[in-house]
């Protein structure tokens, strides 16, 4: 609680740095606004002197010309009477020589003089226009800068009012956080204040709990001292033996584990044996057919090689179900018990040196159909693609059967493979089964393009592209099986790292296979004992019950030897009864045979009146000729009766053979009808997972798209993020910018002031020579 109100603390003394900041800069930014305000009013009121000043010079100007004007009259005037002058001076020529030469020299003088005035005042006129240009130049320039001024002024004001109005709504959130954090601050002292008192509380409650369990502990410790002779748990050796405790929870989730790996090395299995089984059939077609020619010996002898994939790949499902079967509730599954793991790695290891057996055959398999005529350079370079695929998937194998191999170590050697490795080994499996799944997916890759490019191939039969479909089939499977057990390896690595490496209660690991062993067989008679222990005891006779038999039997008057005679009476009847049971089912028997005979004897009769009819006029014999007659008709019936029981015999037989006949015969028929109905069953179940592996594909792209799209959305978040952050600088650099170009501004002005000073000086020495101009004129006039 003290360290979430310190955070507060420091947060509110944060967040009033800021606005202290914040506060100090919307001040200066005021005081720049403002000043900046009066120094635009104030080159408004110089503008307007400006314009008054230059129209009082304009009226001069005007007045100037005017006066100009006026003198170029009277100067022509002047002329013209000099003009008259000098005809009525030639009439008097002579007479007037001499005033003549005196007018003439004065004349020139005056000409002269007055050629130098106008001289001068055309120059003056000339700076005086060039003075108005440059001035009406840099009141347009000025009056522009003005107006760039005032909407700079604008804009700044915009912003001072934003940054005004932003400025009051955090002040105003500051004070609702400042009201809110005071709150709860004082909630948190009380919460604080309740945490001490049940700190106190609680140090009291472990006073006494230590005091108590010291007590007990030395209690514990003079009984162990008294009464156990030997601690087993010190030693290693002897403590490896002890029962650890029985994690029934791990063990079910093992033997879960278990069976989902049994359920994908059963997938896999079935895509290698289909992988294998489809490759001999395209080795027996391309590229020369078995049918029609024969083909290579290398192709043969690698054929025969994979004939024999079975024999290598179905041990790998066998040896996984004795390992599934192995891990029970009741067992004890750590790596030194789990001896039937060793079964799978044989297999396993069997495998790998049927794929190292059959690789240098299917590389030159490759390099032949390479060699072929056939064969494009597009072909050619899937094939050698596939060339370096099908070395890399042995290189897969082969590490995998490294690392499951060093698993096996701790139930065959003691010393194997430390504990501390075990998480090591592990995450190198998931590595390698991650890129078993990548290689798969680069064959799937090229081999499906290899495919494309062969059926379009001129040569390509229908059995050929069967076959490359059925391959490419087993491929996927193969990718799918791959990736489940790549994933699921990946998703349960820290469960295997934690589950298979524990042992008894105050050590750290078992000592040996032999160790883990004893331990398990002590772990069965523990298990034996605590059952006979919670078996329920048989069904008592109740005290008083008890005593009232014994009473009973003590008063009794019938002795040993009378229940004797007793047993023996009994044991006698039933012999009896047994003949008589005997006796009448012999009786049965006898009644039974004799009931056939009389059946038989109605049979044969009826049959004999059918046959032969006796004559109407008989003559009767005598009674001796009649016993005769009766006997020979008794023989012969006998006779008679034993040939059709024998006949009657061999036709039930017949009948039976019939019925039996016809009773498989159905059956079969039967049979076949399920058969059928089995295959088509299959057929559309084998379509149906065509279609739900070719959606899961998708699946697994869309998959694939979302998490990509995903990276680019937080990427994008972590741009705007950055950029949230660099707008925030650059605001604040705006600011110092701001600051800055109000003090460049307020230079320029000044400047601008100084320029306008020397414009006023320059405009107020013109007016001066303006006056000096005329003041030379004006005496020459006078003079003229």
């Amino acid at each position: 609680m003290a360290a979430a109100g310190a955070e507060l603390q420091g947060k509110y003394q944060k967040l009033a740095q800021e606005y202290s900041k914040l506060r100090a800069q919307n001040q200066v930014l005021k005081k720049g606004v403002m000043d900046e305000q009066a120094n635009s009013a104030s080159l408004k009121e110089q503008l307007k002197m400006k314009d008054q000043s230059l129209r009082k010079l304009q009226q001069e100007m005007d007045s100037l010309t005017f006066r100009n004007q006026q003198l170029a009259k009277r100067v022509e005037l002047l002329q013209d009477e000099l003009a008259l002058s000098e005809a009525k001076g030639k009439k008097n020529k002579r007479s007037g020589e001499s005033s003549s030469q005196l007018s003439q020299e004065q004349k020139s003088v005056f000409d002269e003089d007055l050629q130098k005035k106008i001289e001068e005042n055309e120059r003056l006129h000339i700076q005086f226009f060039e003075a108005d240009e440059q001035h009406k130049r840099l009141e347009t320039e000025l009056k522009n800068r003005l107006e760039v001024l005032e909407t700079d002024a604008a804009q700044h004001q915009a912003v001072v009012d934003g940054l005004t109005q932003k400025y009051i709504d955090t002040i105003e959130k500051l004070q609702n956080d400042k009201t809110k954090l005071e709150i709860k601050s004082q909630t948190l002292e009380r919460e604080a204040k309740e945490c001490r008192f049940r700190a106190e509380e609680c140090q009291q409650q472990l006073k006494n709990l230590h005091a108590d369990l010291g007590r007990r502990l030395d209690d514990s410790l003079c009984i162990i001292n008294e009464k156990v002779p030997f601690n087993d748990t010190r030693s290693s050796k002897y403590n490896a033996l002890n029962v650890p405790l029985h994690s029934r929870r791990c063990q079910l989730k093992l033997r879960d584990i278990a069976g989902q790996a049994l359920a994908f090395i059963q997938d896999l299995v079935t895509a290698l044996l289909n992988f294998h089984t489809y490759m001999e059939q395209r080795v027996q077609i391309f590229p020369i057919d078995s049918a029609t020619d024969t083909i290579s010996p290398l192709n043969q002898k690698f054929s025969q090689y994979l004939h024999e994939n079975a024999s290598y790949v179905r041990p790998l499902e066998e040896g996984m179900l004795h390992l599934f079967e192995s891990i029970t509730e009741d067992t004890v599954t750590v790596l030194e018990t789990t001896v039937k793991l060793k079964v799978f790695s044989e297999h396993l290891t069997s495998y790998t040196c049927f794929l190292r057996k059959i690789l240098p055959y299917q590389l030159k398999s490759l390099e032949e159909e390479c060699e072929s005529s056939l064969c494009t350079a597009a072909l050619r370079a899937r094939n050698l693609e596939l060339h370096n695929d099908m070395k890399k998937i042995t290189a897969v194998f082969e590490k995998l059967h490294v690392y499951i191999s060093l698993i096996v170590l701790p139930s065959i050697k003691p010393d194997g493979l430390l504990r501390t490795n075990y998480s090591s080994v592990f995450t190198h499996i998931a590595a390698g089964l991650h890129g078993f799944h990548n290689v798969m997916k680069e064959i799937s890759k090229h081999y499906s393009q290899k495919a494309a490019l062969e059926h379009e191939l001129p040569t390509a039969t229908q059995k050929l592209i069967t076959t490359n479909d059925c391959i490419l089939s087993s491929i996927v499977a193969l990718t799918n099986g791959a990736g489940k057990i790549a994933s699921f390896f990946s998703n349960n690595l820290d469960h295997f790292t934690a589950s298979l490496s524990y042992g008894p209660k105050g050590g750290t690991e078992f000592i040996s296979p032999l160790s883990a062993e004893c331990m398990l067989q002590y772990k069965k008679k523990a298990v034996a004992y605590m059952k006979s222990l919670k078996k329920p005891c048989s069904d008592s006779v109740p005290y008083e019950k008890a005593l009232a038999n014994r009473r009973v039997l003590l008063s009794s008057t019938e002795s040993r030897e009378g229940l004797a005679q007793q047993v023996q009476q009994s044991l006698e009847k039933m012999a009896k009864l047994e003949q008589e049971k005997e006796h009448w089912m012999l009786e049965a028997q006898l009644a039974k045979i004799k009931l056939e005979k009389e059946n038989q004897k109605l049979k044969s009769s009826l049959t004999g009146q059918l046959i032969e009819p006796m004559p109407e006029n008989s003559v009767l014999p005598n009674t001796a000729e009649q016993e005769k007659e009766e006997a020979i008709k008794k023989t012969s019936r006998e006779s008679w009766t034993h040939r059709t029981l024998t006949r009657d015999h061999s036709s039930d037989a017949k009948s039976r053979e019939d019925l039996i006949k016809n009773h498989y015969m159905a059956r079969i028929v039967e049979l076949t009808s399920l058969l059928q109905l089995a295959d088509s069953k299959s057929v559309h179940f084998h379509a149906e997972c065509r279609a739900l592996a070719k959606r899961l594909s998708l699946a697994e792209k869309s998959k694939e798209s979302l998490v990509e799209e995903m990276k680019l959305a937080s990427q994008s978040i972590s741009r705007l993020q950055d950029e949230l952050t660099t707008t925030k600088r650059s605001y604040e650099d705006q600011l110092s910018m701001m600051s800055d170009h109000l003090c460049s501004m307020n230079e320029t002005l000044s400047k601008q002031r100084e320029e306008i000073d020397t414009l006023k000086m320059s405009k107020q020495n013109q007016p001066q020579l303006n006056h000096s101009s005329q003041d030379f004129v004006k005496p020459g006039l006078k003079n003229l």
